[in-house]
């Protein structure tokens, strides 16, 4: 009986211990979600000015100069997936690369796999991305990742070869689950930008088409580190709501160790009685 009571105990301790662990991590995802909602802002607003210089440069060209885009034909899709980089976040990076995949790659089609988890994930389906990164886990390290995808991007790219650039992430939804979005980056959509209405062109030291690539390149930058701080702050998010199912497992197999420790406790306690009794009589 001691022994079994031992163990008993032991248990209790290990899953106070787990408890103590679940709430810290818990905390960590709640303080990194919110660390990342407050960069949004200013990531938005360099985002928001570069598209109105991008508008404001569109006035340089004439109409029938200006670039346009069309996914029409299209010979190859790039698709960037932004995955988490840590565990214990559900399915967190599973939805995002099946979303991804949805339809079937052509050989031409290329993969970019950031978190470490999505590579896990490939890997177990045989999948060999084109370029891969390691997901920043802390916002600060946004900048420079939101570069290098570029950059992987941008060498990517061939003249000979158009190809349709998609970016697929999580999104924070303060819900049970975290929507997923798929996001055209290329060919370029100028379309979005209003054209400037202002008496005089601005001053440029470029040419207009080459600063108006320029631009394009800037927003697209801009699109890539607002996409990190959101599938950041999704992936924090899903940690988050894990832990919580997380502690309520714990609190309930505290709660049936509790009541096997007073049955067994109760049990030890009347068999020492009836042994006293036998001694006394």
């Amino acid at each position: 009986m001691s022994g079994r009571l031992n163990d008993v105990t032991t248990h209790l301790g290990t899953t106070h211990e787990l408890g103590l662990v679940i709430a810290a991590m818990r905390g960590i995802a709640v303080a990194r979600t919110r660390e990342a909602h407050q960069y949004l802002q200013g990531i938005r607003t360099y985002a928001d000015t570069i598209g109105t210089a991008i508008g404001e440069a569109l006035t340089l060209l004439d109409v029938a100069e200006r670039p346009t885009a069309s996914s029409a034909g299209t010979q190859r899709h790039l698709r960037i997936v932004l995955c988490a980089e840590q565990g214990f976040a559900g399915s967190f990076s599973e939805r995002i690369l099946n979303m991804a995949l949805e339809s079937e790659p052509d050989a031409e089609d290329l993969l970019f796999v950031v978190g470490e988890r999505g590579l896990t994930l490939t890997a177990e389906q045989a999948m060999t991305p084109a370029w891969s990164a390691a997901m920043a886990i802390h916002p600060d390290a946004m900048p420079a990742l939101a570069g290098s995808i570029a950059n992987a991007l941008y060498a990517a790219l061939d003249d000979a070869i158009p190809t349709r650039v998609t970016l697929v992430h999580g999104l924070p939804g303060g819900t049970e689950i975290q929507p997923i979005v798929s996001r055209l980056l290329l060919p370029f959509d100028y379309s979005r930008f209003p054209i400037a209405s202002q008496a005089r062109s601005p001053y440029v030291t470029l040419p207009p088409p080459q600063l108006i690539t320029s631009l394009a390149e800037e927003y697209i930058y801009a699109e890539l580190h607002e996409a990190l701080m959101l599938s950041f702050a999704a992936e924090n998010e899903a940690r988050m709501q894990s832990m919580v199912a997380a502690q309520g497992n714990i609190e309930q197999r505290r709660d049936t160790l509790l009541a096997e420790f007073r049955r067994l406790r109760q049990e030890e306690i009347t068999e020492e009685i009836i042994e006293l009794s036998a001694i006394r009589f």
